[in-house]
């Protein structure tokens, strides 16, 4: 084995993971899976977190083809063994600080990482959502993916049209909430400065509205009349499977503002960016009903 051929990738936990090659049996969370799907290599299998359940969550697994890529379970379920089964040569986890794996109890975790590599890469609001992506992208690329300069002329594009909108007429002052419904008489409203994706909105003129102060670092929990009260012109929803449905939330009232898919654990290859990107625009352009 000469130094060339040996495989290297430090993770954000300041860890070395070596292989004497390449790794091409990739494991991975399926935030990650899906994201490195978009950076060109194909996970051979993901797994989920303790929201997720026995069938992979089709709002976090992005364009990623599931008919050829394995979902091994989620929670509860997951032991070392299910890990293994597909004898995977590298494990990819996201970590929301302090280097522990999201998804995998420690129990599971630390064996796991005795028997094959694991990176981690830190998605917490610590970054921004740019570190995060170079971060995924730095993996890929060591993993043999290579750069698309279409992808990053499509999110440039994207960045550059939701900059126009928000600096040159009424796009800009549209109120922008972001939810989590949780059944017909509350949300969970997001506080935008702690979630990387919709900081990029804030950064590019989006008027995301800011709950009041109170219990909640990431979420600010409401009843269904407070959270109108904050007057959104477009909602971004969480779509995950474990978010109530936003009609429940809405009922027969409320029923005017766009709305827009969000997935709070986003994927952050350009594409998937560039897509969300222009779907935000899309419904800040959408004539106003009310």
């Amino acid at each position: 084995m000469t130094e060339q051929s040996e495989w290297r990738f430090s993770d954000d936990r300041g860890q070395l993971s070596t292989a004497p090659r390449r790794p091409g049996r990739v494991l991975a969370y399926v935030q990650a899976g899906a994201t490195l799907w978009g950076l060109g290599i194909r996970p051979q299998a993901v797994f989920g977190s303790d929201h997720d359940g026995p069938e992979p969550d089709r709002a976090k697994t992005g364009t990623l083809p599931l008919d050829e890529v394995a979902y091994v379970g989620a929670g509860a379920a997951l032991d070392v063994e299910r890990l293994l089964e597909g004898r995977p040569d590298l494990v990819v986890a996201v970590s929301y600080g302090g280097g522990h794996v999201y998804g995998l109890a420690p129990e599971t975790a630390k064996p796991l990482e005795e028997r094959v590599p694991v990176v981690v890469i830190d998605v917490s609001q610590a970054r921004t959502f740019g570190e995060i992506g170079d971060r995924f992208a730095e993996l890929a690329r060591s993993l043999g993916a290579e750069d698309r300069a279409d992808a990053d002329a499509d999110l440039d594009a994207a960045r550059d049209r939701l900059r126009t909108l928000t600096a040159t007429g009424p796009a800009g002052a549209r109120r922008v909430v972001a939810l989590s419904p949780a059944g017909p008489d509350q949300a969970h409203v997001a506080r935008p400065g702690m979630w990387p994706e919709l900081r990029v909105l804030t950064e590019l003129g989006v008027q995301l509205v800011e709950p009041a102060p109170g219990p909640g670092a990431n979420w600010s929990t409401l009843g269904r009349a407070e959270t109108f009260a904050l007057r959104p012109d477009v909602i971004l929803t969480d779509i995950r499977a474990h978010a109530a449905p936003l009609d429940e939330l809405r009922g027969d009232r409320d029923g005017s503002a766009p709305v827009v898919p969000w997935n709070p654990e986003p994927l952050y290859g350009p594409c998937d960016h560039a897509r969300f990107l222009g779907l935000v625009a899309d419904a800040l352009e959408a004539p106003r009903t009310r």
